[in-house]
């Protein structure tokens, strides 16, 4: 098992065909990551960890989990500090780069590598009404 420091994003994850698989929200603060998450989370899916996010490699897949100190909960800007139903940890396919400018219509495949594992990448703009929509398309194609 190979693990690194926390990474500065969020994580939720779905359950397709009986397993949990996850998608790591990246981005500065105030990018859209826990909004994207909550309104992700409004659609079924389920809180891995906000904000910071441990990942390891186990067995050629990348696993993500929340920091203990933040498990189970997230942050609802203008609201405060929620509790939500999460999944303790889920395997991670898909990295989606909150991005506040334009984004190219189709784009070339891009990846990036986690502790030593490489995941597809697709920058959004999370605050597009159709990103939940555009990430949830992405994860059933993989």
């Amino acid at each position: 098992m190979t693990a690194e420091p926390p990474v500065h994003a969020s994580t939720v994850a779905l359950r397709l065909g009986g397993d949990w698989v996850a998608v790591l929200l990246l981005g500065p603060s105030g990018a859209g990551k826990s909004d994207l998450a909550l309104r992700l989370m409004g659609r079924g899916w389920r809180l891995v960890s906000d904000d910071y996010t441990r990942l390891w490699a186990s067995d050629g897949g990348l696993y993500a989990a929340a920091p203990e100190r933040i498990a189970g909960r997230i942050e609802a800007r203008g609201v405060g500090i929620v509790s939500a139903a999460t999944r303790p940890m889920a395997r991670v396919i898909l990295a989606v780069a909150c991005v506040a400018e334009a984004v190219e219509r189709l784009p070339e495949p891009q990846t990036r590598g986690f502790a030593g594992v490489e995941i597809p990448v697709l920058a959004l703009d999370p605050r597009d009404a159709s990103t939940v929509d555009k990430v949830a398309a992405a994860i059933r194609t993989l």
